[in-house]
């Protein structure tokens, strides 16, 4: 029996991640506001406070039962707001880091809890972004965000190393995805991200891959044998089988 776990699939990169599963006969539960899957569980990772005993509750019950292998993925996550951070009001800044870092921490810290005496193949994903190694002005909180969870995960990595049943926790990079975000990203104010004239043209230029297409590439990685705990692996070195 096969368990992925996964947040913000309602749609984009996240939706394919739960098709694609979902296809190669995993048990699929996914976790997002919208909850619009027949396995999903409304969860509000705007809230961390409030969604930590929801998430709880949740894996509770598939924490009972034996899986051969579990694959957790953390996706969730929000661009805005868009724009200079000095510009932006506290609570937006606020509201940002708690579903972006706050959010993301711990839906993979609890899982890591949940699942702790499972001795089957553990594997812990973190979707980042080239924003975690790169300043982009106008994606100052984004940029932060990012780099945070890379390096939450290479942390978690070691810690997961001492375990005796341990998870193996990596990122991984996808690039640029024809989503919702890109949609959102393409209409920013130039003033707000002066480089939108370049995602403009990557859109123009077919460049933009299908979230199907990423969604692959990830489970490749996700199913790597000798997957390299803290690493941050790139969608171009995993696209084709």
């Amino acid at each position: 029996m096969r368990l992925a776990l996964i947040s913000g699939g309602s749609r984009g990169l996240g939706a394919a991640l739960c098709a694609h599963y979902v296809a190669l006969g995993y048990e699929v539960v996914e976790f997002s506001r919208s909850a619009p899957h027949p396995y999903s569980v409304r969860l509000d990772l705007a809230d961390p406070r409030a969604m930590a005993p929801t998430l709880d509750a949740a894996l509770q019950p598939l924490a009972a039962r034996a899986w051969d292998e579990i694959v957790a993925i953390g996706n969730a996550a929000v661009l805005g707001p868009i724009g200079p951070a000095s510009r932006q009001a506290a609570a937006d800044i606020a509201a940002h880091v708690d579903t972006n870092v706050t959010s993301g921490i711990l839906f993979l810290a609890r899982i890591a809890a949940a699942f702790r005496a499972h001795g089957g193949r553990k594997v812990m994903i973190n979707v980042s972004s080239g924003a975690a190694t790169k300043g982009y002005d106008g994606w100052s909180l984004y940029c932060a965000s990012k780099a945070a969870l890379e390096n939450f995960v290479r942390a978690m990595a070691a810690e997961q190393a001492r375990e005796p049943h341990p998870f193996r926790v990596a990122s991984f990079s996808p690039g640029v995805i024809d989503t919702d975000m890109q949609a959102g990203i393409r209409a920013a104010a130039p003033e707000d991200f002066p480089d939108v004239g370049r995602f403009v043209g990557l859109k123009d230029n077919g460049a933009l891959r299908p979230p199907a297409v990423v969604a692959a590439a990830l489970a490749r990685v996700a199913a790597l044998p000798a997957l390299e705990g803290g690493r941050t692996y790139s969608v171009n070195d995993f696209l084709s089988a």
